[in-house]
């Protein structure tokens, strides 16, 4: 009853404080995996929600960052964020809090707002192995507690993998889908609120870009089913053209690795719902891959398209790229991906852990790609830049550029 009161007694959201030090290593349990096919939690359950969610599942960015941020960013016409995937430190959190030291390392303090990330877009797979609430203290909040922005996420398949005395998603339900920024009890100490995303695929909307959110479920490769694809098309069709239309998703549709590859099914699911709205995004995000992977993909036509995988956020255990004769792939590689496309490997790393920045403006988006120390590497060694590009969304191309 004491952690109802105290749920219901806060307003506001409240994100992080000043990191001390680098967090001791804690050990995780793990749990039976059950990779099947799940339902999709009834958006009407009030009891799951608070209050009944309906379509179109959309939150405005506005609504969660402070007021002056939000009119720097308008005025200056510039959006910064970070972006991540498969971030949950199970068996050890070494990794984790490295990356999380190396994005609040990001910040620069005394910058205008909009140079700084706004927020983090997580990709899925946010606590392991089966997205147990219990473990949300070692794998969210306490990892996250000094890192000052909002925390954003689309659920993947872990986050699903629920044992079989819980409900689907009934941890990231309760973790990112509140309806107001109460602080949970799992939270124990560190300062973070719950989200308020609308439900377990969502938009977020910004003044400089659209965030498609999709969930792309517990079976490898994924499966999005109806209604969910419904909404897809519609998002797609509604959305205003005068920002580029980003797609986040869990499952990679390209990948080059040895462990997942991509997806056939979620490429027939964006290349449907691309027919079904006659608008195709402008990026497309992804997990589930322990590693950084950029690839571009170009139409038979001539349409040119970056597909990042960001999946080395936290997870101990990174997964290497294929080999071919033995040695490892050397970047650019492309591949024929059928109907006259390709898709080129441009670059990847697959032995750090890292996070990626993403800038976007009117006219262009500039993702960085940094790795992070090892944790038997100094950690004075810091972020080091490991990737980086500028794309043209309007024109759909890559600008000549150098780090």
């Amino acid at each position: 009853m004491a952690a109802k009161k105290a749920e219901k007694s806060a307003s506001k959201h409240v994100f992080g404080r000043a990191r001390p030090s680098v967090a001791k290593p804690t050990l995780q349990t793990t749990a039976k995996r059950d990779t099947r096919y799940r339902d999709l939690p009834d958006p009407s359950d009030t009891a799951l929600f608070d209050i009944p969610r309906t379509p179109p599942f959309q939150l405005d960015l506005a609504s969660v960052l402070p007021t002056d941020t939000m009119a720097a960013i308008t005025k200056a016409r510039k959006l910064t964020f970070h972006l991540n995937g498969d971030m949950g430190g199970i068996g050890q959190s070494a990794q984790q809090v490295l990356v999380a030291s190396g994005m609040e390392a990001d910040f620069r303090a005394g910058a205008p707002a909009q140079d700084n990330p706004s927020f983090l877009y997580v990709v899925g797979d946010c606590v392991y192995f089966n997205g147990e609430k219990a473990q949300y203290f070692a794998q969210f909040y306490q990892p996250y507690e000094y890192y000052g922005v909002p925390i954003f996420a689309v659920p993947g398949n872990h986050d699903g993998e629920n044992l079989p005395t819980g409900s689907t998603l009934d941890g990231f339900v309760y973790n990112f889908c509140a309806h107001d920024p109460v602080k949970r009890p799992e939270a124990q100490d560190a300062p973070r609120t719950a989200m308020v995303q609308p439900y377990v695929y969502w938009t977020l909307l910004t003044p400089l870009a659209s965030i498609v959110g999709i969930y792309s479920n517990v079976p490898e490769g994924g499966d999005v089913r109806a209604p969910q694809t419904d909404w897809i098309v519609n998002q797609f069709k509604t959305l205003s053209k005068k920002v580029p239309l980003l797609v986040a998703l869990h499952h990679p549709i390209y990948s080059a690795d040895v462990f997942h590859s991509g997806s056939t099914h979620m490429k027939t699911m964006l290349e449907t719902s691309i027919a079904q709205s006659g608008r195709a995004p402008d990026m497309v995000l992804a997990g589930h891959v322990h590693d950084y992977q950029r690839i571009t993909h170009v139409t038979s036509d001539g349409v040119l398209t970056p597909y990042l995988v960001t999946g080395a956020g936290g997870y101990p255990n990174l997964h290497a790229i294929m080999k071919v004769g033995g040695q490892k792939l050397v970047t650019p590689a492309q591949f024929d991906v059928g109907g006259g496309d390709k898709a080129t490997l441009e670059k990847y790393s697959d032995d750090h852990h890292g996070f990626a920045r993403i800038e976007v403006t009117p006219t262009t988006i500039t993702g960085r790609y940094y790795e992070v120390p090892r944790p038997q590497e100094p950690y004075s060694k810091g972020n080091q830049l490991f990737d980086y590009f500028e794309y043209d969304w309007k024109n759909r191309r890559y600008l000549p550029n150098a780090p």
